[in-house]
């Protein structure tokens, strides 16, 4: 398959320059409708947008080939990420890349309003001098109010000091103690609704976020307050919003973003005098739209080519220093997932991973969607990746447990899995990394090996008597099957042994069978890796 990106909306030409030099097609259709989007999404393996197109479910549905959606920009309320996630779509974003003037358009906003700049500006235009109608406030001694301490609430923060602002800050994911390193006071929503000069939106648009600035809220703020939203419509109620700046219950506000876009030409924020609205620009600066041109483009070719994957936003990400580490514990977990889904094959109720010894120096994050991976693979009539492996274990019903054990026996680094059945049963398989490059399967049950966890296995209990091994090496020499490695352990207490046998070639039933059929064999099952 050809790999093809599709990129909706304008990007700059250095974004495309890095499609280019990679050796990756790319069609630049920045004009092209969400009804000519549906119809050939199935084309691509890459997707780029900004705010205008829209990754909608019913187009989602249709991308077989995709693999990866990068928005150009921090917002996805545009793309339907559980939609992407249950298709195994790689859904990310470019944070960094117009931190800066986001932020410094925040703070024209803020200025804006305090002096009233645009409508002076468009009174000079009509031919007046009225400076009797444009007096403002300072914003020396005011106390702002920053909902969102994320990198762009950040540097609004850095920023504002500056004017000898009092700042108080909402984010219930930053801790108390980095809070006031960024010297904010810790408040609540309603505290800061109450007590700020200026009030400035820095969050996503969440379930948990929509409407967070409400009827309620605005009733809390002094008649002087002035607010200000540069990140998504929707976190303030525009009907409450509208309302309060009608009835002079706040001074002001300054809008970038808006629910519907663009707005109609008689939306009501147009029409306000104590409102200031730009068209969604808080983004629209020279170096921000090439850095995120960039950045965004960089990530999906690292995705297509088998790199790391970078700010995804439901795949855990990988620093690329890290992978290396951390790369050959997630290939053996998926290996083991994918070996004791297929060993006993059962209903799974549980879903049991530990880990132990120095595969603990890491975030085991990745390891554990590796080892679902596999797990949820054999029985998959979709593909399955790092992305809808964990939507799929759910949906199975099966209860997904994590521990982490301080020590690991004889093993430097071990990673367990055990399956829980519907009945009660159990199986467990353990493997280790004996050295970067020596993945290995350790333990089966209650047995110890050293089997390498690769192609086609055959995993023979039986009882523990002599002739055994020679009767097995007959079926396979009779059948023209080659043993490519076999290693084997036992249990003296139960006198019970187990054969874990790599085979060179593809193994029919019939010699399964006939292995089964062997006096004193217990089972016989075959796993492909």
């Amino acid at each position: 398959m050809t790999d093809k990106v599709l990129i909706s909306d304008k990007i700059s030409d250095d974004g495309l320059a890095v499609f280019k030099n990679a050796g990756i097609a790319f069609d630049h259709l920045p004009e092209i409708t969400q009804d000519q989007i549906k119809e050939t999404i199935h084309n691509y393996t890459g997707w780029v947008i900004r705010s205008r197109s829209r990754a909608t479910a019913d187009i989602i549905e249709r991308a077989d080939k995709l693999r990866v959606i990068g928005r150009a920009g921090v917002g996805v309320d545009n793309v339907d990420t559980a939609a992407a996630t249950r298709k195994g779509i790689i859904v990310m974003n470019t944070p960094g890349g117009n931190t800066t003037s986001t932020a410094e358009h925040t703070i024209s906003m803020m200025l804006s309003l305090a002096r009233k700049i645009p409508q002076a500006h468009q009174s000079m235009r009509e031919g007046q001098w009225d400076k009797k109608s444009f007096m403002g406030v300072e914003m020396n001694g005011k106390v702002l109010g920053v909902l969102g301490l994320g990198r762009i609430g950040q540097e609004v923060v850095k920023r504002m000091k500056s004017f000898n602002m009092q700042i108080l800050g909402y984010d219930p994911f930053l801790s108390v103690e980095r809070m006031q390193q960024l010297g904010v006071e810790p408040c609540t929503v309603d505290e800061i609704c109450k007590r700020a000069d200026f009030i400035t939106v820095h969050t996503p648009l969440s379930p948990e976020t929509k409407d967070l600035i409400n009827e309620t809220r605005f009733k809390l703020m002094k008649k002087t307050a002035r607010i200000v939203n540069c990140a998504r419509g929707g976190i303030i109620n525009e009907p409450a919003l509208i309302n309060a700046l009608k009835s002079n219950q706040i001074a002001g506000a300054a809008l970038d973003v808006f629910v519907s876009e663009p707005t109609p030409a008689d939306d009501e924020f147009r029409k306000l005098n104590n409102c200031v609205v730009t068209p969604h620009i808080a983004a629209s600066t020279v170096e921000a739209q090439e850095n995120v041109a960039i950045q965004v483009a960089e990530q999906i070719v690292d995705v297509i080519k088998g790199g790391p994957v970078r700010n995804a936003l439901n795949v855990p990400s990988l620093d690329p220093e890290i992978l290396p580490i951390v790369g050959p514990y997630m290939e053996l977990a998926e290996k083991l997932g994918l070996f004791i889904s297929q060993y006993r094959r059962g209903r799974a109720t549980k879903l049991r991973i530990s880990y132990s010894g120095t595969v603990l120096d890491h975030s085991t994050t990745p390891i554990t969607i590796a080892a679902i991976q596999g797990f949820v693979k054999s029985a998959s009539d979709v593909p399955v990746n790092f992305v809808n492996a964990g939507p799929m274990l759910k949906d199975r019903g099966v209860e997904l447990i994590e521990t982490k054990l301080s020590e690991s026996g004889q093993y430097t680094n071990l990673i367990t899995i055990e399956v829980e059945q519907e009945d009660g049963s159990k199986n467990y398989i353990a493997g280790s990394l004996l050295t970067r490059k020596m993945p290995r399967i350790v333990i089966l049950n209650d047995k110890h090996f050293n089997a390498v966890p690769e192609g086609n296995l055959i995993i023979i209990e039986n009882e523990d008597v002599p002739g055994i091994i020679g009767a097995v090496g007959t079926v396979f020499g009779k059948n023209a099957v080659n043993i490519g490695q076999m290693t084997w352990g036992r249990k003296t207490a139960d006198n019970t042994a187990m054969t874990i046998i790599n085979i060179d070639t593809e193994v029919k039933e019939d010699v399964l069978n006939q292995l089964r059929n062997l006096p004193h064999i217990k089972s016989v099952d075959l796993v492909k890796l």
